[in-house]
């Protein structure tokens, strides 16, 4: 069974930085595609970063240079570091991951992960 455990959010200040973390339990987990997706209130689910199951890593165009995706497989562990946090931030963050071959065309398509954390929220005050 697939289960993601998401941790590190908080709250901060802009220009403050959280490093979130989220735990899988994958037998494969190095061929899975994972990515960090986020939700604010009235607004959609939208994609943060994910790496591929290639192992390229996306970023949508907003966090570029603030933040980093990376995987230490020997933990099983995504993590997104954030850094330069802005208020636009602010939102619910979740861990997805999907299984080849079912590695998505389009990364931040989030309709296209099958396994979802919980969620970890992130507030940025101004």
């Amino acid at each position: 069974q697939v289960r993601l455990v998401e941790s590190g959010g908080g709250s901060v200040q802009t220009g403050g930085s959280l490093r979130l973390s989220c735990a899988a339990s994958l037998f494969t987990y190095r061929k899975f595609a994972m990515g960090w997706f986020r939700e604010a209130p009235g607004k959609t689910r939208e994609g943060v970063a994910a790496v591929e199951c290639d192992g390229g890593t996306r970023y949508r165009d907003s966090v570029k240079g603030r933040f980093t995706i990376s995987k230490d497989s020997s933990k099983n562990t995504l993590y997104l570091q954030m850094n330069s946090l802005e208020p636009e931030d602010t939102a619910m963050y979740y861990c997805a991951a999907v299984r080849p071959p079912n590695c998505p065309t389009w990364w931040y398509v989030w309709g296209d992960y099958d396994y979802w954390g919980q969620g970890t929220q992130v507030t940025v005050s101004s």
